[in-house]
Protein backbone atom coordinates (compact mmCIF):
# COMPACT_ATOMS: atom_id res chain seq x y z
CA UNK A 1 0.00 0.00 0.00
CA UNK A 2 3.18 2.39 0.86
CA UNK A 3 4.73 2.13 -3.14
CA UNK A 4 1.17 2.92 -4.63
CA UNK A 5 0.84 6.37 -1.76
CA UNK A 6 4.53 7.36 -2.89
CA UNK A 7 3.60 6.25 -6.69
CA UNK A 8 0.40 8.79 -6.21
CA UNK A 9 2.24 11.22 -4.69
CA UNK A 10 5.37 11.51 -7.03
CA UNK A 11 2.43 11.67 -10.26
CA UNK A 12 0.84 14.11 -8.87
CA UNK A 13 4.62 16.43 -8.17
CA UNK A 14 5.17 15.66 -11.51
CA UNK A 15 1.94 16.86 -12.92
CA UNK A 16 2.56 19.87 -11.11
CA UNK A 17 5.99 20.19 -12.49
CA UNK A 18 4.74 19.94 -15.81
CA UNK A 19 1.73 22.22 -15.67
CA UNK A 20 4.17 24.74 -14.05
CA UNK A 21 6.68 24.35 -16.90
CA UNK A 22 3.32 24.56 -19.32
CA UNK A 23 2.56 27.77 -17.68
CA UNK A 24 5.79 29.57 -18.25
CA UNK A 25 5.70 28.82 -22.06
CA UNK A 26 2.37 30.07 -22.63
CA UNK A 27 3.29 33.11 -20.57
CA UNK A 28 6.94 33.50 -23.04
CA UNK A 29 4.82 32.88 -25.99
CA UNK A 30 2.15 35.68 -24.94
CA UNK A 31 4.68 37.85 -24.29
CA UNK A 32 6.46 37.10 -27.56
CA UNK A 33 3.21 37.55 -29.32
CA UNK A 34 2.42 41.05 -27.36
CA UNK A 35 6.05 42.44 -28.44
CA UNK A 36 5.20 41.44 -32.23
CA UNK A 37 1.86 43.01 -32.33
CA UNK A 38 3.11 45.78 -30.66
CA UNK A 39 6.32 46.40 -33.20
CA UNK A 40 3.28 46.25 -35.75
CA UNK A 41 1.15 48.41 -34.59
CA UNK A 42 3.96 50.99 -34.21
CA UNK A 43 5.33 50.46 -37.26
CA UNK A 44 3.12 53.01 -39.04
CA UNK A 45 3.58 55.47 -36.93
CA UNK A 46 7.95 54.85 -36.61
CA UNK A 47 7.78 55.33 -40.13
CA UNK A 48 6.30 58.91 -40.50
CA UNK A 49 8.96 60.04 -37.61
CA UNK A 50 11.65 61.66 -38.95
CA UNK A 51 15.35 59.90 -37.84
CA UNK A 52 17.05 61.82 -35.14
CA UNK A 53 20.53 60.75 -36.43
CA UNK A 54 21.66 60.65 -40.06
CA UNK A 55 23.98 57.93 -41.46
CA UNK A 56 27.01 59.65 -40.34
CA UNK A 57 26.41 60.53 -36.94
CA UNK A 58 26.17 56.98 -36.38
CA UNK A 59 29.90 56.18 -37.82
CA UNK A 60 32.39 55.30 -35.14
CA UNK A 61 35.91 56.32 -36.29
CA UNK A 62 38.70 53.37 -35.12
CA UNK A 63 41.84 53.40 -35.13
Amino acid sequence: MMDLEYEVRQIKQNMAELTHKVDELLSEREMMNLMKLSEISLKAFLDEEPDIYSISDARVVYR
